[in-house]
């Protein structure tokens, strides 16, 4: 478990110990720092292509898309509830309904939403059911949430892939509904902390 020190300027937090995204907790002037479904960045201008997964503590989900080829800009945040403007706190304690997801605008010059969804697979375990990793609860499970048509039957080949190689995959496919960007010391955790996810590992399933 990880202990969290504040200081009355901080927007940051100092960890020690273990870190474990089941237990970190907001500041009073982040909590309410959200945005809703519209981008921040105008996508379609540039052509931009939006893939949104939940794949257990977003923070780790981040780590890996972000360095991926063709992505322009990652956010994490909560999708699937049914309360607006949610807090983290309202999320882990399983009273909004929301998953922990990320939001990722890719360039299709550049990548596919079927690379994107490959390394979805690729980065957890899609055969947990009750959450990812040491990270158990509703919040932490395995969904993609698709934009269209098309993506929903790519991240259902897939789907069938897995089980033809005898993964038991519990991922779920649910329509994408208002993604609410999380607070802002959630975004690029890992990169802040200088310190690798605990919990989501590259492992290539499909080949």
């Amino acid at each position: 478990m990880k202990k969290l020190l504040f200081t009355s300027a901080a927007l940051f937090f100092t960890f020690v110990g273990n870190i474990s995204c089941s237990n970190a907790t907001t500041s009073n002037n982040e909590q309410t720092n959200n945005e809703v479904m519209s981008d921040t960045k105008d996508t379609t201008k540039h052509n931009y292509d939006t893939a949104i997964f939940a794949g257990g503590c977003f923070w780790g989900v981040q780590y890996y898309f972000e360095k991926a080829k063709g992505v322009i800009n990652t956010e994490v945040g909560y999708i699937g509830g049914h309360v607006d403007n949610p807090t983290y706190q309202q999320v882990c304690s399983h009273t909004s309904g929301h998953f922990e997801a990320i939001r990722v605008t890719y360039d299709p010059k550049v990548t596919t939403y079927e690379a994107m969804a490959k390394l979805f697979f690729n980065i957890h375990d899609p055969s947990q059911t009750d959450g990812q990793g040491p990270d158990i609860g509703e919040q932490y499970m395995s969904v993609v949430f698709y934009m269209n048509d098309a993506q929903k039957q790519t991240a259902n080949t897939l789907i069938n892939t897995l089980k033809g190689k005898g993964i038991k995959v519990a991922t779920t496919l649910k329509p994408a509904t208002t993604f609410w960007v999380a607070e802002k010391y959630h975004q690029h955790h890992y990169d802040h902390e200088g310190s690798t996810p605990y919990c989501h590992h590259f492992q290539d399933k499909f080949n």
